[in-house]
């Protein structure tokens, strides 16, 4: 499973297009209702964060997770604190979810920039990143 986070509009979606992850099989947690798959049948979850936005992740979410090939975290804990008790738990509980789905993953990128850096193991062989 590979992770990659970052910032609002960090370049996480046009590296993915770019490295030749296909993306017709996507689940996106911001927008469920737009998604064309389910969680149970995506190969790849966008705004995985927003999984915890109302409270603590379903049981058995977190397997399904790790199971996916490439999941997309934003990153919320580098900017303003939140004003709201409750941003602020959201926050926390987002954070620790993209910790404990990197501590699992084989490779996890950070976008900065839109340049990606490969915080952990290696990308697949571009020619074959399902490999």
């Amino acid at each position: 499973m590979i992770v990659v986070t970052g910032g609002v509009a960090s370049g996480k979606k046009t590296f993915l297009e770019e490295y030749g992850i296909d993306l017709t099989c996507v689940f996106d947690a911001r927008d469920s209702q737009a998604s064309a798959v389910s969680l149970a049948d995506a190969t790849v979850v966008f705004h995985v964060e927003e999984l915890v936005r109302e409270g603590a992740l379903a049981r058995g979410v977190f397997e399904q997770l790790l199971s996916k090939q490439v999941l997309t975290c934003t990153e919320v804990g580098s900017g303003v604190i939140p004003l709201t008790w409750d941003d602020r738990q959201f926050r926390e509980r987002a954070g620790s979810l993209s910790s404990s789905l990197a501590k699992e993953a084989d490779c996890v990128v950070r976008m900065v920039c839109g340049i990606p850096v490969v915080l952990k193991g290696e990308l697949p062989v571009k020619d074959n990143p399902c490999a």
